[in-house]
């Protein structure tokens, strides 16, 4: 068995969004898979784009570019929480040595006046490091990570969906 060891990231690629995103979607920091792909949201078994898909009547994106149109689409701008930290591969429990991500430039340059976390370890850290200084109240929803079994995919687009459409 090989020994998990931690591994210093700092986060691999730019945020989404653009000056008419209304909604910040964060997550905590990129799944191994995401930073392989340069992307959110990346890892196969992850149901963020099953469920956005669902969520806005939508075909599922396939490509990067896909995904991008679809999100700026819907005046949604994506982020993470944390910018590096240190971390055993996609682990959200090994998270420490927290740097957070700047948010106040997506806030300053676009319409957002709504964030939402995906999952309880983003809505922690943002709880701790940004919401003081952005002033706005988070919905910290159900993580559409496959880690989170609890929620089936139809639950997650249920829930989802009363705070993306408003």
């Amino acid at each position: 068995m090989r020994e998990s060891k931690y591994e210093h990231i700092i986060h691999p690629f730019p945020p989404l969004y653009n000056s008419d995103s209304r909604i910040l979607i964060l997550g905590s920091l990129p799944s191994v898979k995401s930073r392989e792909q340069m992307f959110f949201y990346g890892h196969p078994q992850n149901r963020f784009w099953k469920m956005i898909s669902m969520v806005f009547e939508e075909k599922i994106p396939q490509t990067i570019d896909e995904k991008k149109i679809l999100m700026l689409k819907h005046n949604i701008a994506m982020w993470d929480t944390i910018y590096s930290c240190d971390i055993i591969g996609s682990s959200d429990s090994s998270i420490k040595n927290v740097v957070p991500t700047d948010l106040k430039r997506i806030v300053d340059n676009s319409k957002v006046c709504k964030v939402i976390c995906n999952g309880k370890t983003s809505g922690k850290y943002y709880e701790k490091y940004q919401m003081k200084y952005l002033g706005i109240e988070p919905d910290i929803l159900p993580s559409t990570s496959p880690a989170n079994a609890a929620y089936s995919l139809e639950k997650l687009v249920d829930i989802w969906k009363k705070s993306l459409i408003f």
